[in-house]
Order: structure tokens, then C-alpha cells, then sequence
């Protein structure tokens, strides 16, 4: 009986541990964001790298989510004679859920792997210890611009699944599955309200900033070599989609 309970007991520290340094990292970075010298050119690469970097994988799996979205809700619906509303069904579920939630796990699994991977191997390898010595401070210069770009460019990358969704739905429900293109769209616009566009923007910053600071927390605190390196990446995809998903449900318990 013991032990199970000891087991918890350590888990549950553990977790503790790490939220905390993970919270004084964030609050490290935030701080050193408004701080002089301003990393201007390693945000802008930053960026380009979260940001400009992620819009193929995005655009191929947003397209082909609302073809599949469309394709599924075409043939529920066509049992109960209300195609049309494949158009507005699809766009409510790509702007309030699937285009954050989806958006943030395909950056994760692209960016967020990379960025846990990068600032493994510059701890591994004394890099950040280096840039002590050159009184650089390695959390202003690593990892605040990682937040930020994160954070920035996490809304325009569901913005955009959203949008190349929509597309793949329309191409399906209308021109493959012949709906009414009128209805389509008309759905569309009755069913998705301005407040579900927000809310998924807010859903996006929040997840923009968890998937950032995850992957630069394990990344930046890692250890043990090549073996640690690929553990801290490993803790920061999965962890970062857990998360992810979690924190969506309470997002959307807020918002409903």
C-alpha cells in the first residue's frame, strides 16, 4: 500500500519541480524581452524558422483536413437530406478547434522537435555555457526570441489551416460531391460568428506560447549527452501535444 503511494508522492514532486523551473524560465524570458540589448535579428530568425518555414506543412494538412472533415460530414448528413450544412459544420469545426489545436501539433512535431533539439545540443556541448563566459545572457538570446516567434506566428498558422481547410471542404462538398455552391457558402456564413474567429485566435496565442516554451524548457535543461538530447526532445513533442489538448478542453469550457 506503501508503496504505490511513495510512487505518487515522487511523480507528483517531480512534476511540481518542473512546472516551477519551467515558470521561472518563462518568467526569465519575458523579462529579458523588454531588456536591453534587443536580439532583434535572432527573433526575425526565429520567425522565419516557426513561422515561414511551417506554411507547407500546414497548407498540405490543412487542405487535406477539411477534404477529409467535408467527405465525412457529406455522408452523415446526407442520411438526414441536410447537405449543405457540410460548409458551415466544417468551418465552425476548423475555426473554434481543429485549426489551433491541429495548427499547434503540426508546429510542435516540425519547430518545437528542432528548437528542443538545438538548445539540447548547445547545453550538451558547453554552447550555453560559452555565451556566459561572452557575458551574453543565454536566456535572452535563446530563448526569449523563441517565445516570441512562437507566440507571434502561432495565430497566422491556424489562420492559414483554417482558411486552406475551408478550401479542401469546398472543393470536396461542391465540386466533387456536387452541393449546392450557394448553400455551401451561405451555411458558412450563418453558422461561423466573428466570436468563434477570435476564439480560435485566442486558443492559437495560448497554445503558440506553451508549444514555445516547452520545446526552449527541455531544450534549454537538458542532459546526458547525445541520449539526453533525444529524451529532451522526446519530452517536448509529447508533452507539448498533451498539453496542447488539455489545455483546449479548458479553453473551451471558458469560451462556450
Amino acid at each position: 500500500m506503501k508503496r504505490p503511494l511513495f510512487t505518487f508522492g515522487n511523480w507528483l514532486i517531480e512534476i511540481t519541480r518542473e512546472f516551477g523551473k519551467c515558470m521561472l524560465l518563462f518568467m526569465d524570458a519575458l523579462h529579458y524581452l523588454f531588456t536591453r540589448p534587443f536580439r532583434v535579428h535572432n527573433t526575425l530568425v526565429q520567425l522565419e524558422f516557426i513561422g515561414i518555414k511551417s506554411m507547407n506543412i500546414i497548407v498540405f494538412s490543412g487542405f487535406f483536413t477539411g477534404m477529409v472533415l467535408a467527405l465525412n460530414g457529406y455522408h452523415v448528413f446526407r442520411m438526414l437530406n441536410i447537405e449543405s450544412l457540410v460548409g458551415g459544420t466544417v468551418a465552425i469545426a476548423l475555426v473554434r478547434e481543429m485549426g489551433p489545436v491541429l495548427a499547434a501539433i503540426m508546429v510542435i512535431a516540425r519547430a518545437g522537435s528542432a528548437i528542443a533539439a538545438e538548445l539540447g545540443t548547445m547545453k550538451i556541448t558547453e554552447q550555453v555555457d560559452a555565451l556566459v563566459t561572452m557575458s551574453i545572457n543565454p536566456v535572452q538570446y535563446l530563448v526569449s526570441p523563441r517565445i516570441f516567434a512562437g507566440f507571434t506566428m502561432m495565430p497566422i498558422l491556424a489562420t492559414v489551416f483554417s482558411i486552406t481547410g475551408l478550401i479542401g471542404s469546398y472543393f470536396i462538398g461542391v465540386i466533387v460531391l456536387g452541393i449546392n455552391e450557394g448553400s455551401f457558402m451561405a451555411n458558412i456564413r450563418d453558422i461561423v460568428e466573428l466570436e468563434d474567429f477570435f476564439d480560435g485566435l485566442i486558443k492559437s496565442f495560448v497554445f503558440g506560447l506553451l508549444f514555445s516554451l516547452i520545446s526552449c524548457y527541455y531544450g534549454f535543461y537538458a542532459s546526458g549527452g547525445a541520449e539526453g538530447v533525444g529524451k529532451a526532445v522526446n519530452k517536448a513533442v509529447v508533452v507539448g501535444c498533451v498539453t496542447i489538448i488539455v489545455s483546449d478542453y479548458f479553453l473551451s469550457a471558458l469560451m462556450i
